[in-house]
């Protein structure tokens, strides 16, 4: 009987090792795919002002575009474009604009000692700068930068600066990147088309044709391109081709016109046919 008991146990010890041994165990592994971080605009908005006496006043007045998934600083001071910007970050970029303000501010203040007593009519000057999104599309971010300014006489000024970047290469954008056209082609195309988008200056006659305030004999192709699916544009400041009533001008100049000058790889991406 004890023989039989001892046999049992082992039996029962061998069945319970075989089990063990056949056991499997799944291990779940959770691979994490990183996917691409979404693009993200912000901005910031400072706008103050200061009356020296009861004839002057003096307004400050910029926004800021602020790109917290851009982190190439390279690219960021490329496209910002300011000296003293240490800190892209929103707190940053703020902290840069108050404090140019006060430099503004400052600096009429001390100009302004010598002259101040003799402005007879009441007044506000100003200085402004402003960021616009163009647009965000194939990797390419398009800004355009107005700065306007007014100190007396009769009217205020304004410049405008466009520029495109590259996010997929992390650069500046140049004409070169875009086509190859010689320069005088491309010359002949903006003076043909000088017209086709009106800058809406009228007189007592209607609309007035920019060709009508032209300045300058040739046009030359500015660094103030940008472009969308079907062409490619050319912004000018008032006096840069133009008398100042013509205000800022834009010239496109089509894909088509440009055709067999345009960089493959641009071509590509902008699914140009």
């Amino acid at each position: 009987m004890k023989n039989a008991f001892v046999l049992i146990l082992f039996s029962a010890a061998f069945l319970l090792s075989a089990c063990k041994k056949t056991e499997t165990k799944t291990i779940e592994t959770k691979i994490n795919v990183k996917n691409p971080e979404k693009f993200v605009v912000d901005s910031i908005k400072v706008n103050d002002s200061i009356k020296f006496n009861e004839m002057l006043s003096v307004n400050y007045s910029a926004k800021m575009l602020v790109f917290p998934t851009l982190k190439d600083k390279a690219l960021l001071d490329s496209i910002y474009d300011k000296k003293g910007i240490t800190d892209y970050s929103k707190q940053g970029l703020e902290n840069f604009l108050n404090k140019d303000k006060t430099d503004f501010f400052a600096s009429v203040k001390e100009d302004s000692k010598e002259w101040i007593s003799d402005i007879d009519r009441s007044q506000t000057w100003e200085s402004g700068s402003f960021m616009k999104l163009i647009s965000q599309t194939d990797d390419f971010l398009q800004i355009e930068y107005l700065y306007t300014s007014y100190e007396g006489g009769a009217h205020g000024n304004y410049s405008f600066n466009t520029r495109v970047f590259d996010l997929k290469n992390n650069r500046k954008l140049d004409l070169k990147d875009i086509t190859t056209i010689p320069k005088e082609k491309l010359e002949a195309l903006l003076m043909k088309n000088l017209n086709k988008i009106p800058s809406g200056t009228t007189d007592s006659e209607g609309a007035v044709n920019n060709s009508e305030m032209l300045l300058v004999d040739v046009i030359p192709a500015n660094k103030d391109f940008y472009f969308d699916e079907k062409n490619l544009y050319f912004h000018y400041s008032p006096y840069e081709i133009a008398a100042f009533a013509a205000g800022d001008i834009v010239i496109p100049v089509s894909w088509e016109e440009l055709k067999g000058t345009i960089n493959p790889e641009f071509k590509k991406r902008m699914k140009i046919n």
